[in-house]
């Protein structure tokens, strides 16, 4: 069975580069790249065998503080703008030291493919999680510190074209391992001295000693001192939009059970947990034989992840190469559909951009700012033609293109 999944994935490897040298009429594509870019659809394919690791006794880079997130007390209704200094206006709860927001929000691209890669780190510190579609039926992650920080965030994997989108409506940094040539003059073109790409620039980014795709790590507080130091400036940004209330809004659906695929063979689930009012994330656990679910926890805190808000936006994503997908993130002033979920309910409303700087914006269907319940939020980008079906409280959407 080994050879025989070796023997595919090269089979798969040929194919690509086939298909990507003869893209000749895209201008944005190096033909040169092309087996790179085979390659990485290659490590990001999910598949039933888990990438061996060396063996090692000790890792250089491990967390050496806060081992925890910070429990934070919810206030009133608050947002979408003048929110109280104390505030942060990304989730709407009190922060204990104000001048934690007197700087950008870092954004540190995650892996979620190879399995060997899990237990992610981070994730649970994070004020906002975007996940979206990397092609080959894989996911990335790219969660967003601002009211707090985490110094172990991986494993990091490179930059897509989506990147600097969402990471310019937050004003925010990106750090990220590396990119495709063209990928990356895109992202630079967007963000400048902004972005900060490397495992040599530990403590910002750090190699944990394994030297793998799966062995770089990010530490968000020295990312903000990394790009500090190039000169950019660190200042408390104008990041209204939001709007967030303890009290659940009217009109909503049952939504116990939250299933979100971007392939048979990569499963995401959040449960509505009945006790803390908010939802537990599972994920697949490929086993060999059939795909299992089990909780998606943090390395740092080996707890599993919990989130107040499950939002689903649906974006036109424009295929340039099996790996490498653009979206339409920005000048969306009119808004597309989006599913928010909270309280285990299901509110259909819309989302839109109303400049490159400001945050995604949820609107209702009365056309008031839609208010999240005050906590961290998980935002799935999923393509226009994605599949919704409803039965009872349990919501399965399929992503498709485009």
């Amino acid at each position: 069975m080994k050879k025989l999944t070796r023997h595919l994935k090269w089979i798969v490897l040929g194919l690509l580069v086939v298909f990507l040298a003869a893209c000749g009429g895209n201008t944005s594509i190096d033909q040169n790249l092309a087996a790179t870019y085979a390659a990485q659809t290659l490590v990001a394919l999910p598949t039933n065998t888990a990438e061996p690791l060396p063996p090692t006794e000790t890792l250089v880079f491990t967390p050496t503080a806060t081992i925890t997130p910070t429990p934070l007390p919810v206030i009133g209704p608050v947002g979408p703008y003048d929110f109280p200094e104390n505030v942060n206006p990304l989730t709407g709860l009190l922060v204990e030291d104000p001048s934690i927001l007197d700087r950008r929000p870092v954004f540190v691209k995650v892996a979620n493919y190879p399995i060997s890669g899990r237990p992610h780190a981070g994730l649970s510190f994070a004020d906002m999680v975007f996940e979206y579609y990397i092609g080959a039926g894989g996911n990335r992650f790219l969660p967003l510190f601002y009211g707090q920080d985490a110094e172990m965030i991986g494993p990091v994997r490179s930059g897509r074209m989506i990147d600097p989108y969402l990471v310019s409506l937050y004003e925010g940094i990106l750090g990220m391992e590396g990119a495709y040539v063209t990928v990356r003059e895109h992202i630079l073109g967007i963000l400048g001295n902004r972005v900060i790409s490397g495992k040599e620039l530990c403590p910002g980014l750090c190699d944990d000693g394994r030297y793998l795709v799966i062995s770089v790590f990010g530490d968000s507080g020295a990312l903000t001192d990394i790009a500090e130091s190039r000169g950019v400036v660190q200042q408390r940004y104008t990041l209204e939009g939001m709007a967030f209330d303890p009290e659940a809004p009217q009109g909503g659906q049952p939504a116990q059970q939250i299933r979100t695929q971007f392939s048979k063979v990569n499963p995401g689930e959040w449960r509505y947990d009945e006790e803390s009012g908010l939802y537990k994330r599972w994920i697949d656990n490929e086993s060999g034989q059939a795909i299992d679910l089990i909780p998606l926890v943090d390395r740092i805190t080996d707890e599993q992840l919990v989130f107040s808000n499950v939002a689903v936006i649906f974006v036109n994503h424009n295929e340039i190469a099996p790996t490498l997908h653009d979206m339409d993130i920005w000048d969306n002033t009119g808004g597309r559909r989006a599913i928010v979920f909270r309280d285990g309910q299901a509110y259909d409303v819309t989302w839109r951009t109303p400049s490159r700087n400001q945050p995604i914006q949820f609107i209702d269907d009365s056309g008031e700012v839609f208010r999240l319940k005050p906590g961290n939020t998980w935002v799935v980008v999923f393509g226009l033609n994605s599949s919704v079906v409803v039965d009872g409280a349990n919501w399965t959407l399929t992503f498709y293109m485009p």
